[in-house]
């Protein structure tokens, strides 16, 4: 058997020639044939390298946020870890959990002991969950208080932040100077023993962390001494 070779580049162009109309039918067959995959491959790695370049931008902005909100908290605990959830301001207190279960105001008190008037939020989150300083300060008291259970209170200027239902055993302590995004503790148990003279109790008896239905965190803010709705502070 005589194997079939490709005619040459010169065979194609003396095909070509002679007839115009089928020349110009079958050159765009041969260019088709020869390049037309080569530039169907081509219009799709334009398309990739578009996607791609977008998301470099993309890093790139959010490489430069995550740089911008460093500067303006340079003096955060480098152990701590970075928090996504933060305002212009302050810092979320519990990174991954945002579920409001109470909100600033007014309110049916949940529980014998609760204020009927909300002075912060709650949020729901479980026991252990790391506690984060909205900002820098100073710890002016840790310990039980009252209807709030264990709290951390922290000033910085005309704030103060309370950090109300977290675990008994502190790791801040009074006087301490905190750094913005800083661990300070864990949200506690709803049951609590050890605590003489606590008055609050589920209704199974047991006590509890100050007046709680269960695990979260009370974040409360006050400014200029008058409680404040602290998602104001958030987007």
């Amino acid at each position: 058997m005589v194997a079939h070779r490709s005619p040459k580049p010169l065979v194609w162009v003396r095909i070509l020639l002679p007839l115009p109309k089928k020349s110009l039918k079958l050159s765009f067959k041969l260019f088709f044939l020869l390049f037309g995959r080569s530039l169907i491959i081509k219009k799709y790695i334009f398309i990739y390298l578009f996607i791609l370049l977008f998301f470099i931008f993309y890093l790139c902005i959010a490489y430069y946020q995550l740089n911008l909100t460093t500067f303006i908290n340079k003096d955060t605990d480098s152990s701590s870890k970075y928090n996504f959830y933060f305002s212009s301001e302050f810092f979320w207190p519990v990174p991954g959990y945002h579920t409001i279960t109470c909100p600033f105001g007014p309110r049916i008190s949940p529980v014998s002991g609760a204020s009927s008037n909300h002075s912060g939020i709650d949020i729901g989150a479980p026991e252990g969950s790391t506690i984060y300083s909205a900002t820098s300060g100073t710890v002016i008291f840790t310990g039980f208080n009252g209807a709030n259970g264990c709290t951390i209170m922290i000033t910085s200027e005309n704030f103060i932040f309370s950090y109300c239902h977290v675990s008994p055993n502190f790791i801040v302590s009074k006087g301490d100077k905190i750094f913005a995004n800083q661990e300070i503790g864990e949200v506690g148990p709803k049951i609590l023993y050890g605590i003489q003279n606590n008055p609050y109790k589920d209704s199974k008896g047991n006590p509890t962390n100050g007046a709680t239905t269960g695990c979260h965190l009370h974040f409360g803010i006050k400014k200029d001494g008058i409680a404040v709705n602290p998602l104001d502070y958030f987007d």
